[in-house]
C-alpha cells in the first residue's frame, strides 16, 4: 500500500516557513531567571514541546525525550512550553511545581494564554515542533512515539548545517533550580499498613518511605532514589495496594510495571510489565511478565483479582496473582467519557481507585469525574457508571445535585464507612464527598494543595498533599463546607468549521529512511466520534484511511470531534533482515463552532508538516 492508499500524505519539498516567537505571559523556567527568544536559540536544532502536566500522554513524551536530550546535547535544546487545559494548570507556582514533579530538564515557557499556542497553530497536547538551527520550521509531531522520528531528523540538520556552518555546539541554555530540602517530595499516593504506620510513595525521588502513625516521622526509605526497574530501585512510583497476607502491590508508573513489596523484608519483586510501554497492536493479556503495561497510577484489591489503573491507555486491567496474568478489564483505549458493558466504555486517564463491597470506585481525571465499575446484572462480565462528571472540557467547583455538580481534574476516591466516597479533587485543592444514597455532592475540606489521594486512620482521614510534601490528617467532618460554585470550560478556542460536508486530513510522513508497515495488512487507522454523537450525520466510525469526508447534521451548532489516528512505519531497507518499526498515535478532542465561512477541511498533523491551504 503506498501513501495515497492509505490517506497519508507524500512528502512535500520542506516549507521555509519562519518560527513564531516564544512568548507567555508566565515567563521562563530553568533559565536561571533569564527570558530567551529564538535569537538566542540561533545555531542550535530546536525541538519545542507544547505539554501540560495534567496530560498522561505530555508525561510520556518527556520520558521519550530524555534519550534525545542527552545523545545531541551539545546541539539539541528542548524547549517545553507549558499551555494549559485547567485552570489550575494556569497558575504559575503550579507549573514550577510540575517541572520539578517530573524531572524536567530543560527550559520551560509558562504560556497560561495560550499565545504560542496559537502562533504555531497547536491543536492537541502533546504536539512536538522542529525548528532548525536557522530558525525555520521543519517538521510537526502531534502525540506519542515520535522521539526515533525526530532524532532522524536532527542528525539530517547536524550534518546539513554543520556543512553550511550555521551549527552551532555547545552548552543549552538549560539552567538547574536549586533543590529544596523535605522530607517528602511530591508524594503520590498512601496507604495504612496493619501496624499503624503509613506507607507513601515518595514519586519524584523515586521511592517509598515508611511514616510513623503520626504521618510525620520518617521510619524508612524504601529504594535507592535513582530512576530504575532493579531490586532497589523504582521509577516515579503511585499506587500501592495492601494484599492478602500482608504484601504491598506498587505501581510503578514510569516503569510500567507493577512491583510486589514485602514489608518485613523489604523485598521487591517485579510481577506484571517488561519495563517498556504498551502500544496499539501489543497483547492486551497473558502472563503478565511477557505483557507490556501503560503508566499504571492506582491499583485496588477486589474481586479477587489487583485493578489496575491503567492510566496510559484509558482502561482498567486486572492482575491475577495465582495465575500471574493480566488482561484489559474495562476500557476501549479511546479517551472519553462513555458509560456501559465494560468492554465497551471510555475512560479518560484513570488515576484513582477505591474498592467498596460490589462497587470499584474510579477517579477519571481528564474528565473531572468520579465513575464506578459494578458486576453486571447478567452475571457475566461488568458494568461501568458515571456518578458526577460530563466530558473531557467541564470542569469547576460546584457542590449540589451529581447531575450538575463540578470537580476539576481528581487523582484519588477513597471509601468511607456510611458507604461514600471521599474524592482527591486536585486541581480544586479540596477534598469532596459523593454520596450515592442522595446523589449529593459536598465539599468536606478546603485549603490543600493538590490533594492526590487520602487513606482513612481510625476517625481521621489523612490526605496526600502532593504540593506541600506532606501527610494532612483531618477529621472526618459531620457538615460539609459551603464553597462559591465556580463552572470553567477549557479555554481551548473553537475551530470554526462550514456546515454540510467537512474533509479531515490526518497529516502522516513517514520518517526518513522509514515506509508505511504493510506487512500485516493496513498500517494506518482513523476513529472519529463525537460529543454529542448526533454532530456527525455521517462519517463516523473506524477504517484503515488517514483521510474522511464527513457530514455534519443541520441543526446542531457545537460541539467535539474526537479523532483518533494511527501509523506504523518501518526500515525502508531490504537488506535489513529484522527491520525496526516505530508506532505513532494521537488522539484529538477538537471542539468545533458550526458557522457560515467556516473552513470545510480540518488538518491534523500526526507527523510532518500540513502543506494543504
Amino acid at each position: 500500500m503506498n501513501d495515497a492508499a492509505s490517506g497519508a500524505t507524500p512528502a512535500p519539498r520542506r516549507a521555509r516557513v519562519r518560527a513564531p516567537e516564544l512568548l507567555g505571559k508566565g515567563g521562563w523556567l530553568n533559565t536561571g531567571g533569564k527570558a530567551l527568544n529564538l535569537a538566542d536559540l540561533r545555531g542550535k536544532c530546536v525541538v519545542v514541546d507544547f505539554w501540560t502536566f495534567c496530560c498522561v500522554n505530555c508525561l510520556h513524551v518527556l520520558d521519550e525525550l530524555r534519550e534525545l536530550e542527552e545523545r545531541h546535547r551539545d546541539t539539541v535544546v528542548i524547549v517545553g512550553v507549558h499551555s494549559p487545559k485547567f485552570v489550575h494548570e494556569a497558575e504559575h507556582q503550579a507549573v514550577v511545581d510540575a517541572v520539578e514533579r517530573y524531572g524536567v530538564e530543560h527550559p520551560v515557557l509558562d504560556d497560561p494564554e495560550l499565545a504560542t499556542w496559537k502562533q504555531y497553530a497547536v491543536r492537541a497536547w502533546p504536539t512536538l515542533v522542529v525548528i532548525d538551527p536557522e530558525g525555520y520550521v521543519v517538521a510537526q509531531h502531534a502525540g506519542e512515539g515520535h522521539a526515533h522520528a525526530i532524532e532522524k531528523l536532527v542528525e539530517e540538520l547536524e550534518a546539513e548545517h554543520a556543512a553550511k556552518g550555521t551549527l552551532r555546539r555547545g552548552d543549552g541554555p538549560y539552567v538547574p533550580p536549586e533543590p529544596v530540602a523535605t522530607d517528602l517530595r511530591f508524594p503520590g499516593k498512601a496507604l495504612r499498613l496493619p501496624g499503624g504506620t503509613f506507607l507513601v510513595s515518595d514519586t519524584t525521588r523515586h521511592q517509598l518511605v515508611e511514616l510513623a502513625a503520626d504521618g510525620e516521622q520518617v521510619l524508612r526509605r524504601i529504594g535507592s532514589g535513582e530512576r530504575g526497574l532493579g531490586p532497589d530501585s523504582f521509577n516515579e512510583p503511585q499506587g500501592l495496594a495492601l494484599l492478602p497476607g500482608g504484601k504491598v502491590a506498587v505501581a510503578d508508573t514510569v516503569n510500567h510495571a507493577i512491583r510486589i513489596l514485602d514489608p518485613e523484608t523489604g523485598a521487591l519483586e517485579t510481577v506484571a510489565g517488561t519495563g517498556k510501554q504498551w502500544w496499539q497492536g501489543s497483547p492486551t493479556s497473558g502472563p503478565a511478565l511477557e505483557v507490556d503495561l501503560s503508566s499504571p497510577w492506582d491499583l485496588a484489591w477486589w474481586q479477587d483479582r489487583l485493578w489496575i489503573a491503567m492510566a496510559g491507555v484509558h482502561q482498567l486491567w486486572t492482575y491475577d496473582p495465582v495465575g500471574r496474568t493480566v488482561g484489559v478489564a474495562a476500557g476501549t483505549t479511546n479517551e472519553g467519557l462513555v458509560d456501559g458493558p465494560a468492554a465497551e466504555a471510555w475512560f479518560a486517564q484513570p488515576s484513582g481507585l477505591a474498592a467498596a463491597g460490589d462497587r470499584l470506585w474510579v477517579a477519571d481525571s481528564e474528565t473531572s469525574a468520579v465513575r464506578w465499575v459494578e458486576p453486571a446484572g447478567t452475571g457475566a462480565g461488568y458494568d461501568v457508571h458515571t456518578a458526577v462528571g460530563t466530558g473531557l472540557f467541564d470542569f469547576g467547583h460546584r457542590d449540589g445535585g451529581a447531575e450538575q455538580a463540578l470537580l476539576q481534574h481528581p487523582l484519588g476516591v477513597t471509601a468511607l464507612p456510611d458507604g461514600s466516597v471521599a474524592v482527591a479533587d486536585t486541581y480544586n485543592h479540596a477534598l469532596r464527598r459523593y454520596d450515592p444514597a442522595t446523589g449529593e455532592v459536598t465539599t468536606l475540606a478546603t485549603d490543600l494543595r493538590e490533594p492526590s489521594a487520602a487513606v482513612l486512620a481510625d476517625d481521621d482521614i489523612v490526605v496526600v498533599e502532593s504540593a506541600r510534601h506532606r501527610l494532612t490528617r483531618l477529621r472526618l467532618p459531620e457538615e460539609a463546607v459551603r464553597v462559591e460554585s465556580v463552572a470553567h470550560r477549557t479555554q481551548r478556542a473553537a475551530t470554526e468549521v462550514a456546515p454540510g460536508a467537512l474533509r479531515l486530513d490526518v497529516v502522516f510522513q513517514a520518517p526518513t529512511g522509514q515506509k508505511l508497515d504493510t506487512r500485516y495488512g493496513p498500517s494506518t487507522r482513523l476513529l472519529v466520534s463525537a460529543t454529542p454523537p448526533e454532530l456527525l450525520a455521517d462519517g463516523a466510525g473506524a477504517g484503515s484511511d488517514l483521510a474522511r469526508d464527513l457530514v455534519l447534521a443541520d441543526g446542531i451548532t457545537e460541539g467535539v470531534l474526537h479523532v483518533s489516528a494511527m501509523a506504523a512505519s518501518c526500515d525502508d531497507d531490504p537488506e535489513i533482515e529484522y527491520p525496526a518499526c516505530h508506532v505513532h498515535q494521537q488522539d484529538w478532542g477538537v471542539p468545533v463552532q458550526v458557522a457560515a465561512g467556516g473552513v470545510a477541511r480540518l488538518g491534523l498533523v500526526l507527523a510532518g508538516l500540513d502543506e494543504a491551504p
